[in-house]
């Protein structure tokens, strides 16, 4: 159960104001924590706390009076309890290692970023034990990742919504889990970092396939096949890492990747859209006009898969469709090309 803030008020520093961060030290400043929202651009913050709006990401949502928000990082990280990372996966590491001489010996660290990071294809947990310090025990900087199925918009307009906490250390997991609950927020707990990245990385590579398949106009079967054996390729890629089949079950995984390939308030299907349609990657990216996620995420992916030998032919098209190397036409005669065979392999949830 979520501890009043009422009784109990953090000081929570949310880094990224994005549509993401801003929508999420929304929600944490409703719950009536003390909660400071960091970005870089000056100007964009001086109107941010002035206009108690954030006109770029989440036009006409009026966020609270309480919310401040500051582009310097060590007043945002002054006195904090809880840091709450909310930048592209390409900007991870940067942020983490720019906080890090600012964060208070207390402050845990949490994110709400997916993906990997670029060029190695490690996992963000991997990361920030790196960056920080964090040798995997409790009495480290305690460590976890917040995912599931939400789109910014509707977490800012107070539309029920279900999350999941994952982390390293089960004190720290359930501080960041009360944090976010609330009356229309609700806010689940595990140990499994690393089957809770893998499917919030891995969901927005399906759902540019998904996205693809509508473009073209396949219908709504291809669409609920595209998901189904898309959760396969998920399921497979986190039984050979070591994650938990329930984790890619529930809201990191299932319900995640539902809610990306069928709501148009995702940006990785809007960009399979495009590309479904005949839009050059290119143009669909500049009008989409923010981080699509899915194009470096896609090489990661497939670097995991070559790493531990796992097949995963839908995010292979995707991967080459992104690279221009294929057509999403030719991508589809690939997939449906492919040789008969059972659904699911004996072992896989052994």
């Amino acid at each position: 159960m979520a501890t009043d803030a009422s009784d109990n008020p953090l000081s929570v520093a949310v880094l990224g104001a994005g549509s993401w961060g801003t929508a999420l030290a929304t929600l944490i400043a409703r719950h009536g924590h003390r909660t400071v929202l960091w970005g870089r651009d000056a100007a964009a913050i001086e109107t941010l706390n002035t206009t108690h709006a954030n006109a770029r990401y989440l036009p006409g949502i009026a966020l609270p009076s309480s919310l401040r928000a500051t582009h310097d990082l060590a007043d945002a990280m002054r006195g904090a309890d809880l840091v709450l990372v909310v930048v592209p996966s390409h900007a991870f590491a940067e942020t983490l290692r720019a906080l890090a001489p600012h964060r208070p010996s207390r402050a845990g660290v949490a994110w709400a970023t997916k993906g990997f990071e670029p060029g190695s294809g490690r996992f963000l947990h991997e990361v920030a034990g790196d960056v920080l310090g964090n040798s995997g025990l409790v009495d480290d900087v305690p460590l976890s990742v917040v995912t599931g199925p939400s789109f910014a918009k509707e977490v800012a307009q107070g539309l029920p919504t279900a999350l999941t906490v994952h982390g390293d250390s089960p004190a720290f997991t359930q501080q960041v889990a009360d944090v976010l609950h609330g009356p229309a927020f609700r806010a689940y707990t595990g140990d499994d970092m690393l089957g809770a990245e893998l499917g919030g990385a891995m969901k927005n590579v399906l759902a540019v396939a998904t996205g693809v398949a509508d473009g073209m106009q396949l219908g709504l079967n291809a669409r609920a096949g595209m998901i189904t054996r898309g959760l396969n390729e998920m399921l497979r890629l986190n039984a050979a890492i070591g994650g938990k089949a329930e984790t890619l079950m529930g809201l990191a995984g299932l319900g995640d990747l539902v809610l990306t390939c069928t709501g148009d308030l995702s940006r990785n299907r809007r960009l399979g859209l495009a590309l479904g349609r005949g839009q050059q990657l290119e143009d669909a990216v500049r009008e989409i006009g923010q981080v699509v996620e899915s194009i470096q995420t896609a090489d990661e992916v497939m670097r995991q898969a070559g790493r531990h030998g796992v097949e995963l032919p839908i995010s292979a098209a995707v991967q080459a469709v992104l690279h221009g190397d294929i057509t999403p036409a030719e991508g589809l005669q690939r997939l449906l090309a492919r040789d008969q065979k059972p659904e699911y392999p004996e072992a896989l949830f052994r």
